[in-house]
């Protein structure tokens, strides 16, 4: 495949450079269905699945970087690459130490009716999650334990955002991420496919050990303060919470996520 030749940007005002700094506030990524990811491990991701890359920006400080050399190679055979200075770099980074590569990729759209659920279908509910760090991780989390897709309810933190993406470790890039505007929006397709919602929470006497994971079903995490929302809980089929034993109130969200996933596929296994 032909290596494209190198494109040199200077400018700030640079059209690409304007686009791609734009793209650091939420508006601007929904009308263009484009985000961020930065670095050279999560770039290698998408290099290797042939993921959607809209453009690649890089600087000098890539080349100082083992395997930058080998990686900006691979992604001239395949992707736009705009070379830029250093200080250019900085203005569109979000990291304390950038590495030197970023890249614009395409959002895939992704709504409930696109997704299949077939037989011992699994999938993962996040309900007003706030934390990017917790978002990212439990996105993470249900990728590598191979559910079937995230939905996320109204009031969850953008799961593109820069601390998000992040988080997921790529994982963002692989499983189907499902933003909903209502939760009738998602509660009933899922019930119709015979998906068994199960909500952790604590006000409840089952815990997570009493239950029957098999078949289909939807682990449910709520707000970091507040919990599942009230009326969504009246609409689950089963609660179950994690015996906390020490003197803490709560898990945080995303260790009790993985608990919950992580004991899902072990009954399911």
């Amino acid at each position: 495949m032909k290596i494209l030749d190198k494109e040199i940007i200077t400018s700030q005002q640079n059209k690409i450079i304007k686009h791609t700094k734009g793209l650091q506030l939420k508006k601007n990524r929904r009308i263009y269905k484009q985000f961020i990811i930065e670095g050279i491990r999560i770039i290698e991701e998408c290099l290797l699945h042939q993921l959607s890359i809209e453009y690649i920006i890089y600087s000098e400080e890539l080349m100082k970087l083992q395997g930058g050399n080998l990686l900006l190679e691979n992604a001239m055979k395949t992707y736009r690459c705009y070379q830029v200075s250093h200080d250019i770099f900085l203005k569109l980074s979000d990291t304390d130490n950038p590495q030197g590569i970023l890249a614009i990729v395409n959002m895939k759209n992704r709504d409930l009716e696109s997704i299949s659920i077939g037989e011992d279908a699994f999938w993962v509910v996040l309900d007003r999650i706030q934390d990017p760090g917790n978002m990212g991780t439990i996105i993470r989390t249900a990728e590598a334990a191979g559910a079937d897709a995230v939905v996320l309810t109204k009031g969850c933190v953008d799961p593109y955002n820069s601390k998000t993406v992040r988080a997921t470790m790529g994982g963002l890039l692989h499983i189907p991420i499902i933003e909903t505007k209502d939760n009738e929006e998602w509660i009933k397709p899922l019930k119709n496919n015979n998906v068994k919602l199960i909500a952790s929470d604590l006000d409840t006497k089952e815990t997570y050990l009493d239950i029957d994971y098999k078949g289909n079903i939807a682990i449910i995490i709520g707000n970091e303060a507040n919990g599942i929302d009230k009326e969504l809980l009246q609409q689950v089929d089963v609660s179950v919470k994690i015996p906390i034993l020490g003197k803490i109130e709560s898990l945080n969200a995303s260790i009790a996520a993985a608990i919950l996933i992580y004991k899902a596929i072990e009954h399911k296994a």
